[in-house]
């Protein structure tokens, strides 16, 4: 299949979906960090997380049903790009043990870095690959 059959070929909304998530982590992160160094309220930011985890759920159902996608081209992009954001994410999470950050709001954060770490190189692996030929 070309790359202009696979540009007029539908997609499903992978990249919407996880885009959105990372957005809910986002959100959730600045409640939590804008109350630092007093205990965080956790009930919007939880929702938030929640959220997120069931987009990306649902992201990642609608990736793995595509019929004749560029899987090694996703595969090489979303290694690469997980790599930096495992990076990126465990500074984030250093820098919040650092200040004692500890118990439920810790866990949070964490939570909430998992999606970071995985919504990006979902969404970058996905639009490239959208538009390769394998």
């Amino acid at each position: 299949m070309t790359a202009t059959l696979d540009a007029e070929r539908p997609m499903p909304p992978v990249g919407w979906l996880s885009t959105t998530a990372l957005g809910c982590v986002i959100v959730g992160g600045i409640l939590i960090a804008s109350y630092a160094p007093r205990p965080a309220p956790l009930l919007v930011p939880t929702a938030l997380t929640v959220l997120a985890y069931a987009l990306m759920a649902t992201s990642l159902v609608l990736l793995s049903r595509i019929a004749g996608f560029a899987w090694s081209t996703f595969g090489r992009i979303f290694r690469w790009a997980l790599l930096a954001y495992l990076v990126m994410s465990g500074m984030i999470e250093f820098a919040f043990v650092h200040d004692h950050t500890r118990g439920a709001t810790l866990l949070e954060v964490t939570l909430m870095l998992v999606i970071f770490a995985l919504s990006v190189p979902t969404t970058i692996a996905f639009t490239s690959a959208r538009y390769a030929d394998d």
